[in-house]
């Protein structure tokens, strides 16, 4: 066994939400994109409405030909998840997304309460590089070609990502319970 191996949690095991929720949501997403952004600011909306129904799971997706920070804010996204603190990084790198670089990455780790002192060498050396690129080809895989890209228990929501149209799509999909007859 080599000693030098690293465990790394993978972000497809991080929800917030409703554990046991029958409905889930996957958004593929890149932290640099105005309308993933917005996108993520309605699945907060949709996560309040429907506590307990609903849980979120978010995958990578950056775009790197037209976002040049998106690759390594995925991975920092990702090293966050080590320490459990992914929602957190993941909430600052979208209200930062103008400010992506290796400095500002840096300072949101300590933000969202990261202790990593390796931090910064971790993502030179694209530790978790191989985890974004994992959830990109998934995407790819999927269907993906842009974002924000939207799963309701694994459909592609073809929509547009607002509050009343994602609500009704996930009241569509939310199972029918049956009242006893007394």
């Amino acid at each position: 066994m080599n000693a030098n191996k690293i465990e790394i949690i993978e972000p497809r095991t991080v929800w917030i939400g409703g554990e046991t929720a029958p409905i889930s949501l996957v958004m593929y997403g890149d932290y640099e994109s105005e309308a993933c952004a917005k996108a993520q600011g309605v699945i907060d909306a949709i996560l309040s409405s429907f506590e307990g129904k609903v849980k979120f799971q978010y995958r990578h997706f950056p775009l790197t030909r037209i976002h040049q920070h998106s690759h390594k804010a995925a991975e920092a996204a990702v090293a966050a998840v080590q320490e459990g603190k992914f929602w957190e990084m993941h909430h600052l790198l979208f209200e930062n997304r103008r400010r992506l670089g290796s400095i500002s990455l840096k300072s949101y780790a300590t933000e969202a309460g990261m202790k990593d002192k390796n931090f910064i060498p971790k993502l030179v050396d694209s530790v978790y590089g191989w985890t974004v690129r994992a959830d990109l080809l998934e995407g790819v895989e999927k269907g993906v070609r842009d974002v924000p890209a939207l799963f309701i228990n694994d459909q592609l929501f073809a929509g547009s990502i607002t509050k009343p149209a994602l609500s009704k799509a996930i009241e569509e999909q939310m199972p029918v319970t049956r009242k006893k007859r007394a």
